[in-house]
């Protein structure tokens, strides 16, 4: 795919969700210098259960891997509030996902690339990232994932 960000979203047929204002005294975003900083977001869709999910119990593999995809779309979306333009974005520096996983669950790579294939289909080489897939006991409001990132920009 060639283009912006922009243009390659549209290519893909995605579009971005509106920005919410984060639920506490922290910010979606910080911009210091040349690096924005993207606080964690949670899987924005929580079904209905009676317990909290637990990825490889309530929820498969696959559906985590499409809210990591979904949350992915949520940080762009942050990074074009914060930024203006996403063609500002330099390179994608670093993700931290964290899966809230059932105890013997192993895939948590596989959930958080949903939104690391996001991020490389948007924004091509610099899309690239290092990162951590972790498994953890809890995420707030009953998350499956949560995901933040880091990101080098163009002044």
């Amino acid at each position: 795919m060639t283009g912006t960000p922009e243009q390659r979203l549209e290519q893909l047929g995605l579009v971005l969700p509106p920005v919410t204002a984060p639920r506490g005294n922290f910010d979606a975003w910080v911009l210091e210098g040349s690096t924005l900083y993207l606080s964690g977001k949670g899987s924005p869709q929580r079904r209905e259960l009676a317990q909290v999910p637990k990825v490889g119990r309530e929820i498969s593999a696959e559906e985590a891997r499409a809210h990591a995809h979904e949350v992915g779309l949520h940080l762009i979306a942050t990074m074009q509030v914060a930024l203006g333009q996403l063609s500002r974005v330099r390179r994608v520096l670093k993700v931290l996902g964290m899966v809230n996983a059932a105890p013997d669950f192993m895939g948590h790579t596989e959930v958080i690339n949903g939104c690391s294939d996001l991020l490389v289909q948007v924004f091509g080489e610099a899309g690239h990232h290092a990162r951590s897939a972790v498994g953890v006991g809890s995420l707030p409001r009953g998350f499956a994932v949560e995901i933040e990132a880091i990101v080098s920009i163009r002044e």
